[in-house]
């Protein structure tokens, strides 16, 4: 039972063990408000015999609050295991698709985007807080209490208890029959609401370069054809759900007919008391009233599935796993005959064999998509080899727990992200438990000195997000200071250059040869001005290994490489005539 409500809600073990409670509390609940029934029959039946009612005072007070007290008794046990339990398991859902996201390849977010993963973590999550709170217990719950009840009520008079119940099943089969349609409606809703939200995300980001061109109106005017066919579909799921809802809960009004007119008839013939009949329709407004509501959860777990293959699909991706221990021999990396896919059909890498040494630069370089960036992904374990493989020191990183792997690590990205707190904070980043003068010694070495002593606050100064306070080239130089302040054994440089003028390009190259002594160093450029001191350059194109070796003799061989120079010259000397 615990692994079918796990598997069926993407629950955590402690959280289908609480479901299960919830739902039995639920049950409490639903046979608890049958005791007020049952008190009123008894009165009734004793009024119409003529008891002395004054002489059953005392009991009927005691029943009376016997009852409250189990319905307050039930109530409260159900809050604390339907609802307090589930935001409990919310909190642990969130957690864990975080914790599993942080886990896997960067491979997998190659397939997906922000706005689809964010919706999963906060939309999809917050869908199934509601559900588990609010829906899947009470359903579960009075299933299980009416058929308790309807067993009850055919021992007591089988032909009766059949009036009663028929439609019920009946109802459930119609809204368990639709769930198939629910489902297509709902996905394409939930798909129109992505495409929204990333057409918000996108407008908010491009803003500057939509209004410097003069395309805001008419990139507002596609936004609002995705808001208008959001309303469509979300009134279509809507009503998709309804009919399937709306016509079960018709039937069962039926109910209420078949045992006036089955009991009205048996009455007639002697087969049937008035109290019996009386019995009968008090139950049957107990069953009904309560189902009218369960239908409408009914309906809404179907939906769930869409909710829940998304998270499932978070759940269910294989983690990048390994050893915990990383003992290389030294810290050479080595490209053996690697290949990489993004899909089954895009393939990036081919066939990549060649060494960074430790102690040496080595440039990575070759036109735009030939998987430079892949390249160094494959490295640090971002990304596993589809075939072949890399080694670090000797150790297969595949071998090595990614997180493990990346202490031998300092990357500079192309892309810096910093984070809406002061300078030192973000540079600190490299190392959480550097002292300050660690911290501006790395900022030294980055020539982070000029542009901080001119901050309102120097190091203390809060830059806003993602450094919004500051230039390009000082957000990137924030970035460089971190690599140094970790100061790993392995470097990566992914463009890290490409926002710095030439003065502050050499003052930054000036410091990493400073920083890449005993080093293993691996540079990603396009200026080939950059990648001039490389001890070694590997020229990627059409997913392998063009050419490779110093900038002397590749520059001899004349292929490649000095071609791309020959180009770049070209271009430095242009001018408009």
């Amino acid at each position: 039972m615990k692994q079918y409500f796990k598997n069926k809600f993407a629950l955590s073990d402690r959280g289908a063990k609480e479901m299960i409670f919830g739902i039995v509390s639920v049950v409490a609940q639903n046979l608890a408000l049958m005791f007020p029934v049952s008190l009123l029959y008894l009165f009734t039946g004793d009024y119409i015999n003529g008891v002395d009612l004054q002489s059953r005072t005392g009991f009927y007070i005691g029943g009376i609050v016997v009852c409250l007290a189990l319905i307050v008794l039930t109530s409260i046990l159900q809050y604390n295991t339907a609802y307090k339990a589930t935001y409990k398991e919310s909190a642990t859902r969130r957690i864990s698709l975080a914790e599993k996201l942080r886990k896997l390849p960067l491979s997998f977010f190659a397939k997906k985007d922000l706005s689809d993963l964010t919706s999963t973590i906060m939309s999809d999550a917050e869908v199934m807080e509601h559900a588990g709170s609010h829906m899947i217990p009470q359903y579960y719950g009075s299933i299980i209490s009416t058929l308790l009840i309807s067993i009850g009520l055919f021992f007591f008079q089988w032909k009766m208890a059949l009036a009663a119940v028929w439609p019920i099943p009946i109802a459930l089969i119609i809204v368990l029959t639709s769930k198939s349609v629910q489902n297509y409606f709902f996905r394409r809703q939930r798909q129109a609401q992505i495409d929204l939200n990333e057409g918000v995300q996108e407008f908010i980001e491009t803003s500057r370069d939509l209004k410097s061109n003069n395309a805001e109106n008419e990139y507002l005017k596609g936004l609002d054809e995705k808001i208008d066919l959001l309303e469509k579909r979300a009134i279509g799921s809507e009503l998709g759900t309804a009919i399937f809802v709306v016509s079960a809960q018709m039937l069962l009004k039926f109910g209420i007919g078949t045992v006036a007119l089955v009991g009205g008839i048996m009455l007639i013939g002697g087969d049937l008391t008035l109290m019996q009949f009386f019995c009968f329709l008090l139950a049957a407004s107990r069953l009904y009233e309560p189902m009218s509501g369960t239908l409408i959860n009914l309906a809404a777990i179907n939906a769930l599935q869409v909710n829940v293959d998304r998270m499932n699909e978070i759940n269910n991706t294989q983690e990048q796993e390994g050893s915990d221990s990383f003992k290389p021999n030294a810290y050479d990396i080595v490209f053996d005959h690697a290949g990489f896919s993004y899909e089954d059909d895009k393939t990036i890498l081919s066939d990549v064999s060649f060494t960074a040494k430790q102690g040496e630069v080595t440039a990575l370089v070759g036109p735009s998509g030939g998987g430079k960036t892949t390249v160094s992904r494959l490295a640090a374990r971002f990304w596993d080899t589809d075939k072949g493989k890399v080694t670090v020191g000797g150790v297969d990183v595949k071998t090595v727990d990614p997180e493990t792997l990346l202490d031998a690590f300092s990357i500079v990205f192309q892309d810096v992200t910093l984070f809406n707190n002061t300078v030192m904070e973000n540079i600190r980043v490299g190392k959480k438990d550097a002292s300050d003068e660690e911290v501006m010694k790395a900022a030294r070495l980055a020539n982070c000195d000029e542009f901080v002593s001119e901050l309102p606050n120097g190091y203390d100064t809060v830059i806003g997000e993602n450094g919004s306070e500051l230039s390009g080239g000082e957000r990137q130089r924030i970035s460089i200071a971190r690599a140094f302040l970790k100061d790993a054994p392995i470097i990566l440089l992914d463009e890290a250059t490409a926002s710095l003028d030439v003065e502050n390009e050499t003052k930054v190259q000036g410091a990493l040869s400073r920083l890449i002594k005993d080093k293993t160093v691996m540079v990603i450029a396009h200026r080939m001005r950059t990648v001039a001191g490389a001890n070694k350059i590997v020229v990627l194109a059409d997913g392998g290994v063009a050419e490779q070796g110093s900038p002397a003799d590749l520059m001899k061989k004349d292929g490649v490489f000095a071609q791309m120079v020959r180009l770049q010259t070209e271009g430095q000397n242009w001018s408009i005539a």
